[in-house]
């Protein structure tokens, strides 16, 4: 399939703009799709477009003759508003976005999922796991608001991908925190990264439910490109994450100290991450680049 437009839902948020830099500066015509006034520069072109009504969003993916859709426009945190207006937010909006995508033949669609939907992130209780690293396969266990939308968006894409007419190729990317230089320089680059120090810190439930997991925006940036660009058939759910931790202990340490009945499998040596990216790099050749410890 000949990808030349992108549609990208949520272009101006963060993540949105760099996905928007990362298609253009490969050479596709982008148009973002998003509910408020334009706060970027760099698509081709601008909808104003109220992602939750079916008729806009219909009318927007078709005037935009777009080829692939990018879906990032959703809430982004669960404690911005009421539960029941996030889990609509982020589930009706897939729906809406997909299905238009089916009746207007567009190829290929990757829709913005989350560590949220491992259970993690959000959930004031610690985080379920089997084993690490995690990967795709690994079990999940939402149970607010967000994570559990973002369970339901991931099921509802899996499901449209199997439709007879649906998407070529569906694909959702689970994602922990993304930065870019400044925040990683700011947050971790500048901060005491010891693990004695984030113990004491106010976001060390958070950062134990996540693993210690981040990914810098243009390597996110470039996995949805490659999902955009992907030739699998079907849907496929990967996780991003960049291939460290965001502590100075060695990865063997920090499981031993805070996963200690955790099962491990594979190579942790190092500050390996403990979110599993192989599917990424087998499937469609991604590899994180970026490290917080070269800033």
């Amino acid at each position: 399939m000949a990808i030349e437009t992108v549609a990208v839902t949520g272009g101006n948020g963060q993540v949105g703009r760099a996905v928007l830099a990362e298609l253009r500066g490969c050479g596709y015509r982008t148009v973002n799709l998003s509910r408020g006034s334009r706060r970027e520069s760099l698509a081709d072109e601008y909808r104003r477009t109220n992602l939750l009504d079916a008729g806009e969003v219909y009318g927007s993916l078709a005037s935009s003759d777009a080829d692939g859709v990018v879906h990032l426009g959703m809430v982004p945190r669960p404690d911005t508003g009421p539960g029941h207006v996030t889990f609509e937010s982020n589930v009706m909006s897939t729906y809406h976005v997909l299905e238009a995508s089916q009746n207007l033949d567009i190829d290929s669609v990757a829709v913005a999922s989350s560590m949220s939907a491992l259970g993690a992130g959000f959930d004031p209780d610690p985080v379920r796991l089997d084993y690490l690293p995690v990967d795709e396969s690994h079990p999940v266990d939402p149970r607010d608001p967000y994570a559990l939308g973002k369970h339901v968006l991931e099921r509802t894409a899996e499901g449209i991908a199997r439709r007879n007419a649906g998407p070529a190729s569906v694909s959702a990317v689970r994602f922990p925190i993304a930065m870019d230089d400044e925040q990683l320089r700011d947050a971790l680059g500048d901060a005491d990264r010891s693990l004695d120090a984030i113990r004491d810190a106010p976001f060390f439930h958070s950062a134990r439910n996540t693993l210690f997991a981040y990914v810098h925006l243009d390597d996110l940036a470039d996995l949805f490109r490659r999902c955009i660009e992907a030739e699998f058939g079907g849907y496929e759910a990967f996780w991003a994450a960049a291939a460290e931790t965001t502590v100075d202990s060695p990865t063997t340490e920090l499981v031993a100290e805070l996963y200690p009945a955790v099962e491990t499998r594979g190579d942790l040596s190092g500050h390996e991450s403990l979110v599993d990216t192989s599917k990424a790099r087998r499937i469609l050749g991604w590899k994180p680049t970026r490290s917080w410890r070269e800033r």
